[in-house]
């Protein structure tokens, strides 16, 4: 079921999982789309035993909970395909739903639930058979940081979206690094236990990522003023 928030913001609620809408939603917002944060005095495990226990629209609460912050991951990781990230986030869903049983650790649910949109995610790299990559022509002009007014708000979106697809210019392992360090805001610690890596590892790999990224940045003459702003 589709529920309206007041204008232009919605949620899909489900009244019990599987979900029977299409996996593929043409009305879906992006770059994030905006959920109410649902019983927020309630934990993942607690949310998590309730759905084991039997109770009808449990896990739909847990969905609603983790659905804006998973599609914002997969739409960067993958390189800004609004389709392709609806798909996988209900796809990563679907498997966190029917695998819920299995998992010994409930309060490690969020680690759980990266992992398989990770694999998610790699699972469709190897579908395409090739990393997505993205060409100097496709940028059109350089961002001029020094504009102000109205103007610069949009430029400054305009910035935010190259930094997205230069994301997609650097080695799949450091874009991963950088996504769920700077835009998902996971400890070093809990990005290692995602991707079952050394700390130092992680840190290595989020340093030559920003640093991939400004070279990037910088090759398609957007200024350094406007790489740090954003950086």
């Amino acid at each position: 079921m589709l529920s309206g928030l007041g204008s232009g913001v919605y949620f899909i609620k489900y009244r019990y999982w599987p979900p029977t809408v299409p996996a593929r939603q043409n009305f879906w917002p992006w770059p994030a789309v905006l959920y109410p944060e649902p019983e927020i005095g309630m934990s993942d495990a607690d949310l998590i035993a309730r759905c084991l226990s039997g109770e009808e629209g449990a896990f739909d609460l847990l969905a609603e909970r983790w659905h804006r912050r998973l599609y914002n991951f997969i739409v960067r990781y993958i390189g800004g395909n609004r389709e392709e990230a609806q798909d996988l986030c209900q796809q990563t869903l679907l498997k966190a739903y029917q695998g819920l049983g299995r998992l010994r650790e409930p309060e490690r649910f969020s680690t759980w639930l990266y992992q398989i949109a990770v694999n998610a995610c790699r699972d469709e790299f190897s579908r395409r058979k090739q990393r997505p990559t993205v060409s100097v022509e496709e940028i059109g002009e350089p961002v001029d940081p020094t504009r102000g007014g109205a103007e610069l708000g949009a430029l400054r979106r305009d910035l935010r979206d190259w930094l997205e697809r230069g994301l997609q210019a650097i080695p799949e392992e450091q874009r991963l690094v950088v996504v769920m360090k700077e835009y998902q805001q996971l400890k070093f610690t809990e990005i290692a236990e995602v991707l079952k890596l050394p700390v130092n590892t992680v840190k290595s790999r989020l340093y030559y990522g920003l640093n991939n990224l400004r070279k990037v940045l910088a090759g398609w003459q957007i200024s350094q003023e406007a790489i740090d702003h954003e950086l």
